[in-house]
């Protein structure tokens, strides 16, 4: 998720940290939003601090984030 939160950054001018909760926001609202299967291809494409022994999610993994 990472990649997305520094497009935001970059596009936006926005602090990171801003840029976070920003992306934060609209990807919770789009799970809130989706039917259940595509919420959770969501989870799984983003990755979710909520899951529990996350170890981020496919975008991480292709960017090299959050290396296992």
């Amino acid at each position: 998720m990472n990649e997305i939160v520094n497009l935001v950054a970059q596009k936006t001018g926005l602090p990171a940290d801003k840029a976070q909760q920003a992306t934060e926001v609209v990807i919770n609202y789009l799970k809130d939003k989706l039917p259940g299967p595509l919420a959770s291809q969501l989870n799984q494409f983003t990755g979710s601090a909520s899951e529990e022994g996350s170890k981020g999610g496919m975008l991480d993994r292709i960017f090299g984030e959050k290396a296992s």
